[in-house]
């Protein structure tokens, strides 16, 4: 008769192990500097990816991205938990980008630098160059919506946050999320329709 075996992959040990993010932001405001870029390093390429789909330029969003940490970090004392820290996160993001735009007089002009998107090494050249061109004209499509509503396609299709979740972090009802969500994608329809014409 042979004894179960208990079998565990290598993430679930992993993740077994990891520290919430409730934690590492005690252990950040106590002053424990690992614990607090443990936190950065959770959520750094979310927070990236975030703002380079509002702001379209990789240099620009590394600087908003700095800027967004700077920002949590000031006020990390301040969260209460009374929702997930990505949710707070992003809230703090919002704001920055709204901040970012509200600084740079040219808003989101298509005839700047081209879109430059991460390269995927482990994929052929046709569906490299296939994927890089759709997410490009996506991104400049996306230029084209009001900050508000670029926001919430971002919060929604590639942060994946609930409808209420959105609507805590931009301060609208939830009804109205929900149509400047449709309305900008009606837009992104049409442009995308038209750029493929």
């Amino acid at each position: 008769m042979h004894n179960n075996v208990l079998k565990i992959n290598k993430n679930s040990v992993t993740n077994l192990f990891e520290r919430s993010d409730e934690t590492l932001i005690k252990n950040a405001l106590t002053g424990k500097r690992r614990a607090w870029c443990q936190l950065v390093k959770r959520h750094e390429q979310d927070v990236y990816n975030y703002a380079l789909r509002m702001v379209s330029h990789r240099a620009d969003a590394f600087d908003l991205m700095q800027d967004i940490f700077m920002s949590v970090f000031r006020n990390l004392a301040s969260f209460q938990g009374r929702s997930q820290f990505k949710t707070w996160l992003f809230k703090i993001a919002h704001y920055r980008c709204i901040e970012y735009y509200r600084r740079k007089k040219d808003i989101g002009s298509l005839d700047d630098e081209p879109m430059q998107v991460a390269e995927h090494k482990d994929s052929c050249p046709e569906y490299h160059f296939n994927h890089d061109q759709q997410a490009s004209t996506l991104m400049q499509a996306m230029q084209t919506l009001p900050v508000n509503e670029r926001a919430i396609v971002e919060l929604k299709f590639f942060q994946h946050f609930t409808f209420a979740e959105i609507s805590g972090q931009l301060g609208l009802p939830v009804n109205t999320v929900k149509s400047k969500l449709y309305r900008a994608l009606d837009k992104l329809k049409l442009k995308l329709e038209i750029e493929y014409v």
